[in-house]
């Protein structure tokens, strides 16, 4: 057995360390990574993995098979419902309602406790079937990697020296490192692999790197520099040429299911938030009963018996319904984009995520373009129009297409035979296809009226230029071979693919061979396809509020040309090298500056992504590659298209029916409903609990009596926290959806202690009120008196609050019906069968008078606060927050 060669390192897990001599099959066998064999030749690539050129015996596959494992990527396989449901359970104000349960229930607060736990409930099966459903729909098909591969064996005894290699289709997931195996075009590179030998191979890899044209690929022996060419990762295909090729890694250790493994643990948007607001209330609920507590017992004298009180207290500043709400508006969006639009939101967060984002990061291949040329311009060798250089190039790929072995159709040539062209009465005679070394077509043609024959020659300019001795005008000397190459350069400025065409007479009959002495005709130009709807997309996302940005693997020139084409100006496009030499603190001043970043790899969207969320944006990727999936998993939110590779698909939040782009603003919009349904809801929810917490507070300690019982406050908080429920089904203002709206803490907690604070000088007032009307509702014999007045009042301003605290005056119908409720409710609560059992008792008329004049006050005041507050907003910035 050959040794090994020096500095070749091996990668194979668990394996005890070969020696000379080992008989095959006796240890594990060894496994490359592409960086291992990048810079050694075939042979020792070979004598590493103990193969050949005539491939690997049949039991020492099959031997490697059994302890490698099938070439199969790492299957994930989706949560199944309970674990979602126990996951639910962790989510941070989840675990407070639940200690807050858990108190109640040492207390014997039954009621509380039971509801606590009821809504706990409700919320996390709601969570875990949404998203269970989308888990479902999206389920991936693993259809990416070929199903059989051209795999040369041996079989027969080595020991007897009788051994004969064959060639035979297997299974792809059969194959095993130190396989040989054939690629031809069309096939799907089923591992990663090194080339040992090569003819015009072209491989397609933009779904690694982004690369949109197809990449030269060949079998050279010793690799210069950091060049990839002799190398081929699985999930690639072969666009043209042929190859044999030795296995180096197959399933988890390939780079293909590096990627795909790969986890970058974000905390989005919709997390940060709800941690935020979280926190807040953990503090708030922590202070206030153990102050309701001392101030209780050292002002009144009340000891253990207000411990109750205190804890309702604490319950009362809670948005116990958050949870449903949250759920039932991004459940109700969910489902609305999946209904109308195709688009399966995979993660329910990911929706209030979707509505947040201020800048989309995006992929150009597959997102913007499609994976086809087209034509743009064929031009002479003055630059001016002309349609005869089109019609020989039309020749030239018509006739290679039928006539070259193996036939290999390419993108560039169907472009040009996309063009309706009459290509007269030539017949073809021989042609050569593209030659990835010669860098040139040929198709040799002949004319029945004419004895000569045409060769025409297509292909990179610089290579057709050599070839070339004059123009249809006059010969070609060192001045004007510069003026053509500033001509081809011009074009290639303007994002344009440009080959060049040639084309010499030749007596009697020719073959195709080293081609000189042609006649230089001029440049065919093809751009990238548009995709489809891609620039009303984006100018869709421009009207909402959303920043574009181009991260791309492809030239810049190309990437700059794309957007221009699509409206979106590229500014200075910014290059890979600018990126690696900038810290993240300038970068994200870079990348808020600019547009188009070209030459990307995977790792570079990535930090492009991660430096902008740090930088306070809420971040979207939308791609459909294995480049893009550091990207992806470092956005708030991943999006990519339900063609999207496989990987891909699962990684992404939120999957689009197709490559329309539009798609994303029709999410962008829900998003916004849904997330300014909840935005509205912890507006009202919390600004009125505080409000009530304070003059509860305050009316303890100057109260000889509790200035509500336990079971009064959690009356009021049932019956108000059921009414809020129609938020999650509230019409959103018209101005909602034209900016990103996130729910920030901060924000929210100034507008909270602002109107918080007058919804306690409401309840004051309605205090001074009681007292004037029922003056005994002061003294302990009158305490049934004052709690019935107080969650009349508590309730009236809870419903004026939900109409009047919301953005928009057009109210739905289901919010109509539930303040309408909650009003009637707060009238005949005292009135009705159960309010002895409650405490409550029957009111003078002469209070419902005066309160009905401090809520028309409070009422207006609020009215006007609240617009001039909307009015400033507007002004202030094109963004909006929860505030």
């Amino acid at each position: 057995m050959p040794r090994r060669p020096e500095g070749l390192v091996v990668w194979a897990p668990d394996a005890p360390p070969a020696t000379v001599g080992d008989p095959p099959g006796d240890r594990l066998p060894d496994c490359l990574s592409l960086a291992d064999v990048a810079g050694h030749t075939r042979l020792e690539v070979l004598r590493s993995l103990d193969s050949g050129p005539g491939g690997l015996l049949e039991e020492e596959a099959e031997t490697r098979l059994s302890l490698l494992g099938e070439n199969t990527l790492p299957e994930r396989h989706p949560a199944s419902w309970p674990r979602r449901f126990v996951r639910c359970l962790k989510d941070p104000f989840t675990l407070v309602l639940l200690c807050l349960g858990l108190v109640s229930a040492l207390i014997a607060s039954w009621g509380t406790a039971c509801v606590i736990v009821i809504l706990v409930a409700v919320t996390c099966v709601l969570r875990s079937n949404g998203e269970y459903r989308a888990d479902r729909s999206t389920a991936a098909l693993r259809k990416l990697l070929g199903a059989t591969a051209t795999v040369r064996r041996r079989s027969g005894e080595r020991a007897a020296g009788r051994v004969t290699s064959v060639e035979r289709e297997i299974p792809a997931d059969q194959l095993v490192p130190g396989d040989v195996i054939k690629l031809g075009p069309g096939d799907l590179v089923p591992a990663d692999v090194r080339l040992l030998r090569s003819s015009g191979l072209t491989v397609h890899q933009a779904a690694l790197t982004g690369e949109s044209a197809p990449v030269v690929k060949q079998a050279v022996d010793v690799p210069e520099g950091a060049d990839h060419g002799h190398l081929c990762w699985q999930g690639s295909s072969v666009a043209s040429g042929s190859a044999l090729a030795v296995i180096v890694a197959t399933g988890a250790a390939t780079r293909f299911a590096g990627v795909h493994q790969q986890d970058t643990q974000r905390l989005s948007a919709f997390d940060r938030s709800v941690n935020g607001i979280s926190w807040i209330l953990v503090r708030l609920m922590l202070l206030v009963p153990p102050l309701a507590l001392v101030a209780n017992a050292v002002l009144r004298g009340r000891g253990l018996e207000a411990l109750p009180f205190s804890v309702a207290v604490a319950v009362g500043l809670t948005p116990e319904m958050l949870p449903v709400v949250v759920t039932t508006a991004l459940a109700r969006g969910s489902a609305t984009l999946a209904r109308s639009h195709a688009v399966i939101v995979k993660r329910l967060p990911a929706l209030h995520d979707l509505g947040a984002i201020d800048v989309l990061c995006t992929d150009k291949t597959g997102t913007l373009t499609q994976d086809r040329p087209r034509l743009d311009r064929s031009v002479d060798h003055e630059g001016r129009p002309d349609p005869e250089v089109l019609r020989w190039a039309a020749v030239n790929s018509f006739w290679t297409l039928h006539l070259a072995d193996p036939p290999t159709p390419d993108p560039l040539d169907e472009a040009i035979l996309e063009v309706e062209l009459d290509l007269g009465e030539y017949e073809g005679v021989d042609a050569l296809a593209f030659d990835p070394v010669l860098r040139i077509s040929c198709a040799v043609v002949s004319h029945p009226a004419r004895p000569d024959t045409h060769v025409v020659v297509k292909g990179a300019v610089e290579d057709v230029l050599d070839r070339s001795v004059r123009t249809r005008d006059a010969p070609l000397d060192p001045g004007s071979r510069r003026r053509l190459r500033r001509l081809a350069a011009r074009l290639a400025g303007k994002g344009l693919r440009v080959l060049a065409v040639g084309l010499a007479e030749r007596p009697g009959s020719h073959r195709p061979g080293d081609e000189r002495g042609l006649t230089f005709l001029g440049f065919v130009a093809m751009r990238d396809t548009l995709a489809p709807y891609a620039a009303e997309a984006l100018a869709d996302l421009a009207r909402h509020g959303v920043a574009v940005k181009v991260l791309t693997g492809d030239h810049p020139a190309t990437a700059a040309r794309v957007c221009r084409d699509l409206g979106l100006d590229p500014g200075a496009v910014v290059a890979a090298e600018r990126i690696d030499s900038l810290d993240d603190a300038a970068l994200a001043d870079l990348a808020r500056r600019s547009t188009v970043f070209a030459r990307c790899t995977a790792e570079h969207k990535a930090r492009l992504v991660r430096v902008l969320r740090t930088a306070g944006h809420t971040t979207g990727f939308l791609g459909d590659g294995v480049n893009d999936l550091p990207a992806m998993r470092a956005a708030d939110v991943g999006v990519c298209p339900r063609d999207a590779v496989d990987v891909t698909r699962e990684a992404a939040d939120v999957v689009l029916a197709a490559k329309d782009l539009s798609a994303i603003g029709e999410g962008i919009v829900v998003g916004r409903r849904s997330t300014g349904n909840i935005a509205t809801y912890l507006r009202v929810a919390l600004s009125s609990n505080f409000g009530n917490v304070i003059a509860m507070l305050g009316a303890g300690l100057l109260l000889p009596f509790l200035p509500m019982l336990p079971a009064q406050v959690l009356v009021q908080n049932l019956c108000f926290d059921a009414a809020q429920l129609a938020f999650a089904f509230d019409r959103e203002a018209p101005g909602i959806v034209r900016r990103p709206i996130l729910v920030r803490p901060r924000d929210l907690l100034r507008f909270v202690a602002a109107f918080g604070t007058l919804n306690a000088v409401a309840d004051l007032a309605t205090f001074a009120a009681l007292m004037w009307a029922v003056p005994e509702a002061a003294t302990p014999s009158g305490q049934s008196a004052f709690h019935s007045g107080w969650l009349t009042e508590n309730l009236l301003t809870q419903a004026l609050v939900m109409l009047l605290l919301r953005p928009g005056r057009q109210v739905s119908r289901p919010l109509k019906a539930a303040t309408g409720a909650l009003a009637c409710l707060s009238l005949l609560l005292p009135l009705s069968p159960v309010a002895p059992a409650l405490g409550l008792t029957a009111l003078p008329i002469a209070y419902y008078l005066l309160l009905a004049v401090v809520i028309a006050l409070y009422g207006a005041v609020l009215w006007a606060l609240s617009h001039a507050r909307d009015r400033r907003r507007d002004r202030r910035r094109p963004s909006a927050s929860c505030d």
